[in-house]
């Protein structure tokens, strides 16, 4: 019981297989070079709320109320990014570097708010939340851009490894 194998026909059968999943990771790719509306958008949000957090008369319960519409605005934001992503992928989306990438950036915006507040008291320079703000936003903005291009790089490397081809190599 054997049955003959047409190699043209098999080529073609890989060929319908792997051309969609190609595609799938040239969207992605693309969207991560491509989407600076979403990092602008979410940078003159944090630009905004450390421009109004760091106003020398604001009262307690303003702070808050602030801080709850920020929070508010970056779900928000958040959630209709995601949904206007047009791939969903199950376990390619994402690897740890999504997650370092993450971690990071927070890091790396939270120093960059910290020193540059201290940068301002120290100085005692006027309009010091606007200094902070813009510090902060513009590196925010200088880290998201390569970061994304770095998380989103080996997506494709890991959808062609497969336990059969892990395997074989």
């Amino acid at each position: 019981m054997s049955t003959t194998m047409d190699a043209e026909r098999a080529w073609q059968d890989l060929q319908r297989i792997r051309v969609p999943q190609e595609r799938v990771y040239d969207e992605i790719e693309r969207t991560a070079h491509d989407d600076a509306g979403a990092a602008y958008t979410t940078a003159a949000v944090m630009w905004l709320f450390l421009a109004v957090s760091g106003l020398d008369d604001l009262p307690g319960w303003a702070f808050l109320l602030t801080l709850t519409a920020y929070l508010a605005v970056l779900g928000t934001l958040g959630v209709v990014h995601n949904r206007r992503t047009r791939i969903r992928l199950h376990r390619s989306r994402h690897s740890w570097r999504s997650l370092a990438t993450f971690f990071a950036g927070g890091a790396v915006t939270l120093a960059a708010i910290l020193l540059s507040g201290r940068l301002v008291d120290w100085l005692a320079l006027p309009f010091g939340s606007l200094i902070q703000a813009t510090i902060s936003s513009g590196t925010f903005l200088l880290f998201v851009g390569p970061a994304n291009r770095w998380a989103v790089s080996t997506l494709r490397d890991r959808g062609e490894r497969t336990p059969h081809r892990k395997a074989a190599r």
